[in-house]
């Protein structure tokens, strides 16, 4: 099994959201962060980057997630102008 890096997280509080996103798809992932940029907290530059790794096998399916999470396919609605039955509220 390799690993292969699909994306390029600015900082490590981006890398655990995205990270969380694809292991709840089912996707394994590992992150990986230059040591001293992680040994300072830091979210910015080259020693901010933090790599997103995947198995090879699961490359197409996190590309995918990816794509489709940076196009809003995951995005709720806005409901709170319908009631539960999905029809509009009349406002008062």
């Amino acid at each position: 099994m390799e690993l292969v890096s699909i994306y390029k997280a600015a900082g490590q509080l981006e890398a655990e959201m995205i990270k969380a996103f694809l292991e709840a798809q089912d996707i394994p992932v590992t992150l990986n962060q230059e040591s001293i940029g992680r040994t300072y907290g830091l979210s910015a530059g080259v020693l901010g980057e933090v790599h997103i790794l995947v198995p090879d096998q699961h490359v197409v399916d996190a590309q995918k997630v990816l794509k489709d999470m940076a196009e809003g396919k995951y995005e709720l609605g806005d409901d709170e102008d319908q009631d539960s039955r999905g029809s509009e509220t009349q406002e008062k």
